[in-house]
């Protein structure tokens, strides 16, 4: 198997016109960014779609190509999820930020998601779905939404819906934004620096596990202490971004809800939960981080208990949440392929 990481292939957009969203309204002019690594085969059949986590570019997910997917076998498609400043955003015209939520759901990114696969590439169904955190829960969707074009799901520390615990995670995260001095309703006057401080503090607290910072993880990569972890190892990674665009995941990530996005409101919201993950035909690999703070193993192991033949396995990490996603640890990266290759049947 190849693992050398390939060079990075040139940005590409799919445009998709007038888009019909979930909530009724239509989105002018939508587009989507992606990029590609190998090819398609001639039956079409080695399609891997990976749909972004939060705030993640293609770039910053492309270490997958070769340690986890191998680009040998598969053609994989890295595609930017709605709301993250590559495909359409509020920082590019699209919908703006409301007082009850951005009016995008993971609905409209499994809809724009299947006419990219089917206008590009001509695949109805994508062989694997492969998801990390905001990347699981529009993996699920997949699975609830379009259950006969999902073959295979992976989805990585990530739920099929917001738990209230994880809820009010992401409610810190937009309190600490909107507090800021230059925020003013619906958008920002400056860059919000107070914010975005505060922002990656809670993000780094969270991201990680105790453990992690207990062993000095943090000192290992090369800072040398907590403040300065943030500083420059978390706070670049939302500076890059219009804080717009932050916002508006995190509601996608606040209404995450396959249930909801599959119009089942029985007023059980058990029992709901419970049809709509019974509608999943793929196979089903559901992964959980053993410390990840945000997706507990249990939360994860409630949910995969409802999908028919779903199996449940536990990264052996003090990553936490990036236990899902880890770049430079060969030791999760060997676990993570070992879920993909029993998955896929190698």
């Amino acid at each position: 198997m190849n693992r050398r990481h390939p060079a990075e292939p040139v940005d590409r957009n799919h445009p998709l016109g007038d888009l019909p969203l979930q909530s009724g309204r239509v989105w002018r002019e939508a587009r989507l960014a992606y990029r590609v690594y190998g090819e398609l085969n001639a039956s079409r059949s080695n399609l891997v779609l990976y749909p972004s986590s939060y705030g993640a570019w293609p770039e910053d997910l492309a270490w997958v190509v070769g340690p986890i997917l191998d680009p040998e076998r598969w053609c994989i498609v890295l595609v930017s999820q709605f709301g993250n400043g590559r495909s359409s955003s509020p920082s590019t015209g699209g919908p703006a930020l409301q007082p009850g939520g951005w009016p995008v759901s993971h609905a409209d990114n499994v809809q724009a998601q299947r006419r990219l696969l089917e206008e590009v590439f001509g695949v109805e169904s994508p062989a694997l779905i492969y998801g990390w955190s905001m990347g699981a829960q529009q993996a699920y969707h997949w699975g609830v939404l379009e259950p006969q074009r999902s073959q295979r799901l992976c989805c990585i520390c990530g739920t099929a819906r917001t738990t209230p615990h994880n809820r009010l995670f992401l409610l810190s995260l937009r309190q600490a934004l909107t507090a800021d001095p230059t925020w003013n309703g619906s958008g920002f006057d400056a860059t919000p620096e107070r914010g975005l401080r505060s922002f990656a503090l809670i993000y780094a607290s969270w991201a990680a596990s105790q453990l992690f910072y207990r062993r000095g993880g943090h000192l290992e990569l090369g800072h040398a202490d907590v403040e300065s972890y943030v500083e420059q190892a978390w706070l670049p990674a939302y500076r890059r971004h219009d804080p717009r665009d932050l916002i508006a995941m995190l509601d996608v990530w606040l209404a995450c809800d396959v249930a909801a996005a599959a119009g089942i409101a029985s007023g059980d919201r058990d029992a709901d939960l419970a049809e709509a993950l019974g509608r999943i035909q793929a196979r089903c690999a559901v992964v959980a981080g053993r410390h990840d703070l945000y997706f507990p193993p249990a939360d994860l192991a409630a949910e995969a208990a409802l999908i028919p033949g779903a199996s449940l396995q536990v990264l052996e990490s003090d990553l936490g949440h990036r236990a899902g996603n880890p770049s430079g640890s060969l030791a999760e990266q060997a676990q993570l392929r070992a879920v993909v290759e029993e998955l896929c049947g190698s």
